[in-house]
């Protein structure tokens, strides 16, 4: 029971899991407004603030740095941790939990007045610090989380950012409960929680390497069942919350629901550990002689190999072997950062996720003063946050199992599908355009869901694209994109079009008026970025089709 408790990737995985869920992320909305009354901000200035928390959140360098250095060579082959090594990634988990609770603390002693009103450039620190705080958490838990199922990494990373996703929502349930319309201890609650959770946590996040182990796919299979059924009860709940006035008891009560939810992957993890043990105990290695489907699927390759070297999707190209060692072996190798930025692919995947990530950072940035201009109440902002980080989490997890069955049957890239998130942003920009009553529900619902789909999409065809040596670094630096678009198109944009139409001294505009130009704007630009992910995919045809057969060819060996 020690080893279960102290010594597993299985709890390794779960208390990743919960430290995901206690950093609410995409929350800004929550207490944007009396961060803007309290400090006197007028909406350009909130925007650049909140630039500042974007680029905290996707300069994830620091974090990548620090993990390499303190985490690497930490763990034995029989997963125990040497006690005398004063490193391992609980010391990066330490450094994410110091920032977060300065930077959320700060802030929340500006807007109460425990310090003096602080200036515009101090505030985007505390901001900055804050956001931070989350590469630190996340870095840590998809590495350590790859490392353990290196056989399933993309399962396992889907796994983290959707948990991410949906942390903003899960926090806003707690804060619905037992506080409600106080934002500016909303953001004491966002210093307190994601730091004691992570430092409760923290050492049992670690990198087992274990050659012997059976198959994960199942288990992981179940966080990710776990992750959607939390994702559906909050559904639930916020459409209940629009309809009807929860009294105390039921919002306590579904609240305790939905703890006992998220404490459900300890469950899976203790059975995934009892049936590893048990493996280990009485391993039963599996020939390909004893089982038929392998053996089946074998001699059918040796009658025709080159059958099983048609692409899907008809195109038949067929590479001779030498000619495809050859793109396994520079695939592998990968470009590094300078290399991938001397190319055109490298800035047309860059201009895309300007188009895409920063037009939809902007919305989220500015959905409580959307609100507000739309006549929503508190509480339907809140619930409007809350189904952002939904419809995120959804995008994350489906566009990534959607774009590999694409890819694997029809041989589709994958730009093509980021063409069709990307145009199916630009529609969801002009439905909030329009103004229409309880539009921006189905406007949301739209953004949320692409901004989501980009996401799961952008780093592995960055891995496609430029082989996966540095993929980290190529990924960080494409990521760059977000908080330049936010910037371009909070600040530029919608700031300076808001305070326009505000025109008093207030700072605060009201109707639809206040955000129609801004949002047809971006859905102009969520268009072009549809052509240019086009245009990506047209020049990518040929390495996703030798990207198959490459696959194909490794199943034949």
């Amino acid at each position: 029971m020690e080893r279960l408790l102290m010594s597993s990737k299985w709890i390794a995985t779960v208390a990743s899991i919960w430290i995901q869920c206690s950093v609410g992320a995409y929350t800004f909305s929550i207490y944007s407004s009396v961060l803007k009354s309290s400090q006197g901000y007028d909406q350009s200035t909130l925007d650049i603030v909140s630039v500042f928390k974007d680029i905290g959140g996707n300069a994830g360098v620091l974090s990548g740095v620090l993990f390499s250095a303190v985490a690497v060579g930490n763990s034995n082959l029989s997963g125990t941790v040497r006690s005398r090594s004063f490193s391992g990634p609980w010391v990066v988990h330490l450094a994410g939990a110091i920032q977060n609770f300065l930077g959320y603390l700060l802030m929340w002693a500006s807007v109460v007045g425990v310090i003096h009103r602080p200036p515009v450039p101090l505030m985007c620190f505390f901001v900055f610090l804050s956001a931070h705080a989350q590469t630190f958490f996340s870095t840590t838990n998809m590495v350590c989380g790859v490392q353990n199922f290196a056989e399933c990494g993309g399962t396992i990373v889907g796994i983290m950012k959707g948990f991410l996703g949906i942390s903003g929502a899960i926090v806003i349930q707690g804060y619905e409960t037992f506080i409600k319309n106080e934002p500016s201890t909303f953001l004491l609650m966002l210093a307190l929680l994601p730091t004691f959770v992570s430092l409760a946590l923290m050492f049992l996040v670690r990198i087992y390497e274990d050659p012997d182990t059976t198959d994960d796919r199942k288990q992981l299979n179940g966080f990710s069942a776990v992750a959607l059924i939390v994702a559906a009860y909050l559904m639930i709940i916020i459409s209940l919350e629009n309809i009807f006035t929860l009294p105390s008891w039921a919002r306590v009560f579904t609240f305790i629901l939905l703890l006992l939810l998220l404490s459900s992957p300890l469950g899976i993890a203790i059975k995934a550990q009892r049936e590893e043990d048990y493996y280990k105990r009485s391993p039963k290695k599996v020939s390909v002689e004893s089982n038929p489907l392998m053996k089946s699927s074998k001699s059918s390759a040796a009658k025709d190999p080159l059958a099983y070297q048609e692409l899907p999707g008809g195109e038949g190209d067929q590479v001779n072997h030498a000619t495809l060692d050859d793109i396994i072996l520079s695939q592998e190798e990968g470009m590094n950062l300078l290399q991938a930025m001397s190319t055109l692919n490298f800035w047309l995947l860059f201009v895309a996720m300007v188009c895409g990530m920063g037009t939809a950072q902007a919305v989220v940035n500015n959905l409580s003063q959307i609100g507000e201009s739309f006549n929503y109440t508190r509480v339907e902002i809140s619930n409007l946050v809350s189904l952002w980080g939904i419809w995120n989490f959804v995008g994350r997890i489906g566009t990534g199992n959607l774009s590999d069955y694409l890819l694997h049957t029809r041989g589709c890239g994958r730009p093509f599908l980021m063409g069709i998130t990307l145009a199916a942003m630009a529609a969801g920009h002009a439905v909030i355009a329009s103004g229409f009553p309880r539009i921006l529900y189905v406007g949301s619902i739209l953004v949320g869901i692409c901004y989501g789909s980009q996401w799961a999409l952008m780093p592995t065809i960055a891995s496609e694209m430029f082989g996966v040596r540095h993929v980290g670094t190529i990924f960080n630096a494409i990521g760059i994109a977000n908080p330049v678009g936010s910037y371009i198109f909070s600040v530029r944009i919608i700031g300076y079009i808001y305070d326009m139409e505000a025109g008093g001294e207030d700072n605060f505009c009201f109707g639809t008026h206040c955000f129609m130009l801004s949002f047809l704007i971006m859905s102009f630009v969520a268009f072009l970025g549809f052509l240019v992910a086009i245009a990506l995919f047209f020049r990518t045809k040929q390495i996703y089709h030798l990207l198959v057969l490459r696959r194909l060819n490794r199943s034949l060996r």
